[in-house]
């Protein structure tokens, strides 16, 4: 569902006698909740299992029933893999936008982008993929990663543009990278949304603004 939010004074002339007129500028807005596969909380502990099929399926449909636009499928080391979570939302839901968290760290790029594209298919062209360099040195070690932050940036930029090629290409190609290597790789699943889903990315400092400054290219 579309939004709009309108906002500004402009001078629409120029001369001491000039005022601002209100002009109005559209500003499209999303409505983004958060999935869950459980009903635990900071607050509250669990009452079932990590992974609640009935009640993850409930509160998506809650957030497309009451006009949300989509939810995020956050991520971590412990928890419920994000990526067939949302199949499962996508596959019983018509309308929900799927915004899926995932850290480069814990797949090959080639593996990554046909689990995006076959994701894609199953929503019908709903999913963006969220990125996650990772913040937190400890959360990050807890699957084996041990690079820096500067490097993680570095990697994620690498990664991303892998994934971009390969779900843009119809023939193979090879890749000699700082952190990916491999030969002769094609996919034989695309993507839904042409050229490609969006991705999205986060990140403040400077090594994040270098990588997102060519990821947005």
């Amino acid at each position: 569902m579309s939004r709009s939010l309108t906002s500004g004074h402009i001078p629409l002339c120029k001369g001491p006698f000039c005022r601002p007129v209100r002009k109005v500028i559209p500003m499209p807005v999303e409505f983004l909740g958060i999935a869950a596969t459980n009903n635990g909380s900071e607050t509250t502990a669990r009452s079932g299992a990590a992974f609640d099929k009935e009640y993850t399926l409930r509160l998506a449909r809650a957030h497309e029933e009451y006009g949300w636009d989509r939810v995020l499928l956050a991520y971590g080391s412990g928890s419920p893999d994000p990526a067939p979570a949302a199949a499962y939302i996508a596959s019983r839901l018509d309308r929900l936008q799927i915004l899926l968290a995932h850290r480069p760290n814990v797949s090959y790029p080639t593996f990554a982008a046909k689990t995006f594209a076959t994701l894609d298919q199953i929503s019908e062209g709903r999913l963006t993929v969220h990125f996650i360099t990772g913040g937190n040195d400890q959360e990050q070690g807890r699957e084996g990663d041990i690079l820096t932050k500067d490097e993680r940036y570095a990697r994620t930029r690498e990664y991303i543009r892998i994934v971009k090629k390969i779900w843009t290409t119809r023939e193979p190609f090879d890749h000699e990278g700082e952190h990916y290597r491999f030969h002769d790789f094609v996919s034989d699943v695309f993507p839904v949304q042409q050229p490609r889903p969006n991705v999205s990315f986060g990140g403040s400092s400077p090594a994040a603004y270098a990588a997102g400054a060519d990821i947005y290219l």
